[in-house]
């Protein structure tokens, strides 16, 4: 497995646990209407920590498992930094954020 995978598998990791660890890990899913948004991000049916934890996480997973090709773009970081502007406590989530869109840019 290339090298890319596993710094992103890892990087993945660490935003799941941010995710736990600011209590927005969900244990049921959404309904499946609201997974099957197609606006970006689902931000018409999910909050950002749903699609990360019930979209971006398992997609994501998924191209490294089969060692896919990864997006090069993905800008995710801003799209938290305004989901966290009014409610604080997002940084780590957002840096963690910034890391993985650095990460898959340079690939």
């Amino acid at each position: 497995m290339q090298s890319i995978y596993l710094e992103v598998a890892d990087q993945l990791l660490q935003l799941e646990m941010e995710l736990r660890r600011q209590n927005l890990w969900q244990a049921e899913p959404p309904a499946p209407e609201a997974l099957a948004s197609t606006e970006p991000f689902c931000v018409d049916t999910l909050s950002l920590p749903q699609w990360l934890q019930f979209v971006f996480l398992p997609r994501m997973s998924q191209l490294i498992e089969l060692e896919q090709p990864l997006p090069r773009q993905c800008g995710i970081a801003p799209i938290a930094e305004e989901f966290f502007r009014n409610t604080g406590g997002g940084e780590p989530l957002i840096t963690l954020l910034a890391d993985i869109d650095t990460l898959l840019q340079q690939g």
